[in-house]
C-alpha cells in the first residue's frame, strides 16, 4: 500500500509496534528444551492480548501463529514438536493484522553456545538489512536494495538465498511490489514511491542460494548442512531515511 494520510501512518506504526514486541519477546524466551509449539503459543497469546490477528493464519491458513525456522530451515517453519537445542540458530517471523493494517518482521538468534560462524552470520544479516534500509528512498531503484544486501553478504563470506524476497505490505500481508530480492537484478527497473509500505528481509546463508519446499507444504529448506539468518523490518518510504515501523522498544 501507499500511505495516504496520518491515519494510515499511525495504523502501520501501531501494527508494527505489536509485531516488534512479539518478535522480541519470542526471541528472548528461547531456551534449550522448549518446543517450537511452546514458543509459538507465546506469540499467539501476545498477539491476542493486543487485539491483533496472525497474518499467516488469516491470509493463508498457516498452521501456527508465527513462523519458526531452525538451522536447515530457512523460512516458513511450522511450529510443532521440534525441540530447540543448544547451538541452534532460530529464526522467528511475526506478521499480524490490526485494525485493517498489516506489518511483518523477523529476527534470528543463536542458542548458546554461539559458534563464530553463527555469530558472524547473524551480524552480517543484520548489517545487510541496515545497508538495504539506507537505499530505501522515494525515487530510488528497487534493485539497489538487493545490491546492498548482496554486497554485504559477499563482504562477509556468505551467500544470499535468491528465491526468498521482501515485498509490499500494509493492507494485506503480501502486496506489490513483490520480489524485492536480495541480489542485484539489472532487469528490475522499478523505483520506490513516496509513502510505499514495504518489508525488507535479507536471507543470508552459509551454503545454499536456493531453498525448496519441504513435504509439509510450508517449510523452506536449504542444504541439510546449510545455516541461514533473516532479519526483517516493515518500513514506510520517505524522501530521506525510511520510517521503520518494526523497531524494538529499546531503539525507540
Amino acid at each position: 500500500m501507499t500511505v495516504e494520510n496520518q491515519h494510515d501512518i499511525d495504523g502501520i506504526l501501531k501494527t508494527g509496534r505489536v509485531v516488534a514486541r512479539v518478535r522480541d519477546a519470542m526471541l528472548s524466551a528461547i531456551e534449550p528444551g522448549m518446543t517450537t509449539a511452546e514458543l509459538d503459543k507465546l506469540g499467539g497469546e501476545m498477539l491476542a492480548q493486543y487485539g491483533a490477528k496472525s497474518a499467516p493464519k488469516v491470509t493463508y491458513n498457516f498452521p501456527g501463529y508465527t513462523c519458526i525456522s531452525i538451522n536447515e530451515e530457512a523460512a516458513h517453519g511450522i511450529p510443532g514438536g521440534r525441540v530447540i537445542k543448544a547451538g541452534d540458530i532460530v529464526n522467528v517471523d511475526v506478521s499480524a493484522e490490526l485494525e485493517g493494517y498489516f506489518a511483518d518482521t523477523g529476527g534470528t538468534m543463536v542458542v548458546p553456545p554461539v559458534s563464530s560462524v553463527k555469530a558472524r552470520l547473524c551480524h552480517a544479516t543484520q548489517l545487510a538489512l541496515k545497508n538495504a534500509l539506507a537505499e530505501a528512498k522515494a525515487g530510488a531503484p528497487i534493485n539497489q536494495i538487493g545490491k546492498a544486501i548482496q554486497r554485504t553478504a559477499k563482504a562477509h563470506g556468505f551467500k544470499v538465498i535468491r528465491n526468498l524476497a521482501g515485498h509490499g505490505v500494509g493492507r494485506s500481508l503480501h502486496e506489490e511490489p513483490e520480489g524485492i530480492v536480495g541480489y542485484f537484478d539489472r532487469q528490475d527497473t522499478r523505483r520506490l514511491r513516496l509513502g510505499q509500505v514495504i518489508a525488507i528481509e535479507p536471507f543470508l546463508s552459509t551454503q545454499s542460494t536456493h531453498v525448496a519446499e519441504a513435504d509439509d507444504g510450508w517449510t523452506l529448506l536449504g542444504h541439510p548442512a546449510n545455516l541461514s539468518a533473516q532479519f526483517e523490518h516493515t518500513i514506510i518510504v520517505t524522501k530521506g531515511a525510511p520510517i521503520i515501523a518494526t523497531l524494538s522498544e529499546a531503539r525507540g
